[in-house]
């Protein structure tokens, strides 16, 4: 049996547009839930476009291109005090469970950068 030959040019950008495209519908879901709905539905839309935008999120991250840029040293400087700032800043200006989701969730990506950091210092020989 052959190997399966490799996607098209053309299906590559459908599929990479395709991509972006439920990326993009999955945070105006998860952020603009709040503007449209109230109640349960509210917080089915929030998670369900959460779970879209974090698939597709990480799909996106895997391409070459974004997966080089993320682990520039400065992107993930940038993204580790950014992302620790915000948490520490949600956790005092939300209330409750919101505040404590928020901080956990931004306190994620801050430590999943200072991973990065540490990783490549360790990569580093030093003289």
């Amino acid at each position: 049996m052959s190997p399966s030959p490799s996607p098209s040019p053309a299906k590559s950008v459908v599929a990479d547009l395709l991509l972006w495209a439920l990326f993009g519908a999955g945070l105006a879901a998860a952020l603009g839930a709040g503007a449209v709905l109230d109640g349960t539905r509210q917080d089915v839309a929030t998670i369900a476009g959460s779970a879209v935008a974090l698939v597709t999120g990480t799909r996106l991250a895997r391409k070459p291109g974004i997966s080089a840029f993320l682990a520039r040293p400065g992107t993930l400087w940038f993204l580790f005090l950014f992302n620790g700032g915000a948490a520490t800043a949600l956790y005092f200006a939300l209330h409750g469970v919101k505040g404590t989701v928020a901080a956990a969730a931004m306190g994620l990506v801050a430590l999943g950068a200072a991973g990065g950091i540490v990783a490549r210092h360790r990569g580093v020989a030093h003289p």
